[in-house]
């Protein structure tokens, strides 16, 4: 007798996101939004609130992400599974660093990273239309001093631009980071410690 394979919905294009997933042997479909995951549906708005603290932004984005997404199955009339959505965001001095908006600003952030240990925090969410959960994982890396050619090199080969922190700690930048404490893949865009526990709340088996 063949055992189906529960289902989830994954609300992000990130083939990172999805490759964690194949990891830990979850099935799922990507649920699309018209313009991406950033910016251009009016139910995800990823513009900081007014004295918001890193914490609260990234877990509101992922909770607002999981929930629109749950709308468009609805709307959609798509087969009733969980939505799973993410958001990564890095804190240095108080600053919430998001993806670079072009190749200048790739350049500044890689600069205010040199040298120094920042955080990454990725939050998770998942909804099943009647109700909808979240956790957080909060990492620290700390990079080498970067020379401008280090820089220049790296921002060159366009890894940073679709990137929270205009770097992938899974791709070159990997020769960038002296240390990290917290959850590798939570830094690589999906905590797996985390989401697992968050699928088991909703009767998934692992």
């Amino acid at each position: 007798m063949t055992v189906i394979q529960p289902r989830i919905y994954l609300a992000s294009k990130s083939p990172r996101r999805r490759e964690l997933l194949r990891q830990i042997g979850v099935q799922f479909d990507v649920l699309t939004f018209r313009g991406g995951e950033r910016g251009e549906d009016a139910d995800v708005d990823e513009s900081p609130q007014d004295g918001e603290d890193v914490a609260h932004y990234v877990e509101r984005l992922a909770l607002t992400k999981a929930e629109a997404g749950m709308r468009r199955v609805l709307w959609r009339k798509l087969t009733r599974q969980p939505v799973l959505a993410a958001d990564t965001t890095l804190e240095l001095d108080g600053r919430i660093i998001g993806k670079p908006n072009d190749v200048d600003d790739a350049r500044d952030i890689l600069r205010c990273l040199s040298g120094r240990t920042h955080r990454v925090l990725t939050a998770i969410a998942l909804s099943d239309g009647t109700r909808t959960r979240s956790c957080i994982s909060d990492s620290e890396v700390r990079f080498r001093a970067l020379t401008e050619a280090d820089i220049k090199h790296y921002v060159a080969t366009g890894e940073p631009m679709d990137k929270a922190g205009a770097y992938g700690i899974q791709g070159r930048a990997a020769i960038f980071v002296e240390e990290i404490r917290g959850s590798y893949s939570g830094i690589m865009g999906l905590p797996l410690f985390e989401t697992a526990q968050l699928l088991e709340v909703f009767g998934f088996t692992l």
